[in-house]
């Protein structure tokens, strides 16, 4: 009656909203209730247990403890023991509870690390509050989000140390048509302790970003009706980091070798046209083959073309005139001689020109693009490009946010995670460690 009286109050009526939510409170108590009596002690205990130390530790007391559970907060007691050598007090029913200096419980930290995901820390706050019927405070969200991701991260590196060491296990399966794998770096807000003694973009200024570097491996098996590259669904894995190109170069191979670079008979790398990225490309996967993004080398055209030719669009496309095209037909050669030959129309801009000539000469072995289109590969970037936007803009890049170092790889780590689809498989393997 009291639930029903509830759902009358509201409004004077009967309102399904007020009295759901009020069952849903009355279900979350009940079961708190049940929870308590399962979870406390026995009425018999061990007198003594190990102690870290290397002793024993003698029955001291029973002692409550408090905790927030998915059905609300509950009162357990357990056995509370104290070692006579170290003075250290403990009880292995928060360890066989897996709550051990933390009053949150296995499944509320679960939920924390989803919303501290995918969101603001206080906005997933008010997402518990609401879909949950949970009440914590925004610290906690943060601090359990950010201690599973870097959890995510540990257990990271340590299959990275593996690689390193080559000592990953050999994949074994059916052969793979295409794997691709993309990689690309997205500047992120952090805190000025970040950033000391670092050059900003603008000369004079100081930093105010940290590059985040940012990989993906996908595989492709087909194409469409059109001949246009189909990418697999669900065959899309990311992982991405504040780091060295070196420390990031491990974390990507290990990532392709997990999924079966191994077996995929055919290699591609595809990137713009950084340096990094290509060193990369050369030190850990020898043989595949390299494209640059040919949406990224269009916009160096467009962009020499507005250098040349500013605030004027219509001579602006008079100079891209057949330039784009020679690009697209991979006619590279000739787009470098023409560019170079600006120089002689554009004195005032030689610096420029020269740059984008070097770049597109550097990368002419990147750019056969009719050949890749005949292999029925991508040509584009647009996976990278969409991560760098999805995984990591949409969380850690939103107004008024800033990190640090160890906190966003924290949360970096857990987005890339979750998108990959591996995070049950952590939860399951990190309750097994527990």
């Amino acid at each position: 009656m009291d639930v029903i009286f509830t759902g009358l109050h509201k409004t004077g009526r009967f309102d399904l909203e007020a009295t759901g939510m009020a069952a849903r409170s009355a279900a979350h108590h009940l079961g708190s209730k049940v929870l308590e009596g399962l979870l406390s002690a026995p009425s018999s205990w061990e007198r003594e247990v190990p102690c870290p130390c290397g002793h024993s530790a003698r029955f001291h007391e029973m002692r409550s403890k408090q905790l927030i559970t998915v059905v609300g907060p509950i009162t357990i007691q357990r056995p509370y023991y104290v070692c006579a050598r170290c003075h250290q007090g403990l009880s292995p029913r928060d360890a066989e509870l897996d709550v051990r200096g933390t009053e949150c419980s296995p499944g509320v930290r679960r939920m924390m690390a989803l919303v501290g995901s995918d969101t603001s820390f206080d906005h997933g706050r008010e997402q518990l509050e609401m879909l949950a019927g949970l009440e914590v405070t925004t610290k906690a969200v943060e601090r359990h989000a950010e201690a599973i991701g870097a959890d995510v991260a540990a257990r990271d590196e340590q299959q990275i140390r593996s690689a390193k060491q080559l000592d990953l296990p050999i994949p074994f399966g059916t052969p793979i048509r295409i794997m691709y794998m993309e990689m690309d770096g997205t500047g992120l807000p952090v805190v000025a302790s970040e950033t000391e003694g670092r050059a900003g973009k603008i000369e004079g200024q100081p930093a105010r970003t940290r590059e985040c570097k940012v990989g993906c491996v996908f595989t492709q098996t087909t194409v469409d009706a059109q001949g246009r590259p189909i990418r697999d669904e669900g065959s899309t894995t990311y992982v991405g980091a504040i780091e060295t190109a070196e420390d990031f170069g491990l974390r990507l191979y290990t990532e392709a070798w997990q999924r079966g670079w191994s077996r995929a008979q055919t290699k591609v790398v595809i990137g713009d046209g950084a340096d990094w990225i290509w060193n990369i490309a050369e030190q850990h996967f020898p043989g595949a083959i390299q494209i640059v993004d040919l949406f990224h080398a269009r916009q160096h055209l467009w962009e020499l073309a507005a250098t040349l030719c500013p605030n004027n669009p219509l001579r602006q496309q008079r100079w891209l005139n057949h330039k784009l095209q020679w690009l697209d037909n991979g006619q590279i050669e000739k787009l470098v001689s023409a560019i170079r030959a600006a120089t002689a129309r554009y004195p005032e801009a030689a610096d420029a020109i020269r740059l984008e000539a070097n770049y597109f000469e550097k990368n002419a072995d990147r750019m056969h693009y009719p050949e890749f289109r005949r292999q029925d590969l991508f040509v584009g970037s647009g996976v990278i490009e969409a991560a760098c936007k999805t995984v990591i803009g949409s969380r850690l890049k939103q107004s008024g946010m800033f990190w640090t170092v160890r906190g966003a790889n924290a949360i970096i780590a857990l987005r890339c995670n979750r998108l990959s689809r591996k995070f049950e498989d952590y939860w399951t393997a990190r309750q097994e460690a527990a």
